[in-house]
């Protein structure tokens, strides 16, 4: 018998390693909680558009790191869920390649049992409205 596991529990547990490996550059507990399908979608530079694998997520969470070596901060905004998606609209603000940098984001986590199987982000602003 399998437990019923709540696909928005799943996600703000996800969520929270997320903002922990954004801030710090630890990613292992995040990473543990992707599937071994795991695919993720960004919208910009050299992991832009569809990336599949949980080799290539390891890799590009890798680039985020290197690109925010101070880490970023996050200040959730809103959430928004069904049945196996879970959205999380923030802002995050930092150093970005040691330029000040703040954005406003959403990411989208697909939930499949304790796993996150797909990750999509969302920005756009360019920091200077709140």
């Amino acid at each position: 018998m399998t437990e019923h596991l709540d696909p928005l529990n799943v996600a703000y547990q996800a969520f929270g390693h997320f903002e922990h490996g954004l801030a710090t550059g630890e990613w292992q507990a995040f990473i543990n909680m992707l599937s071994d399908d795991f695919t993720f979608w960004f919208p910009v530079g050299p992991y832009h558009g569809l990336n599949v694998g949980k080799e290539r997520a390891i890799a590009f969470l890798q680039y985020v790191s290197e690109s925010f070596s101070e880490g970023l901060t996050l200040t959730l905004d809103r959430v928004t869920s069904n049945e196996t998606t879970v959205v999380f609209e923030f802002r995050d603000e930092g150093l970005l390649l040691g330029q000040p940098y703040k954005n406003r984001v959403a990411v989208s986590f697909d939930v499949r049992g304790d796993r996150l199987c797909a990750y999509r982000e969302y920005f756009g602003s360019d920091g200077k409205s709140n």
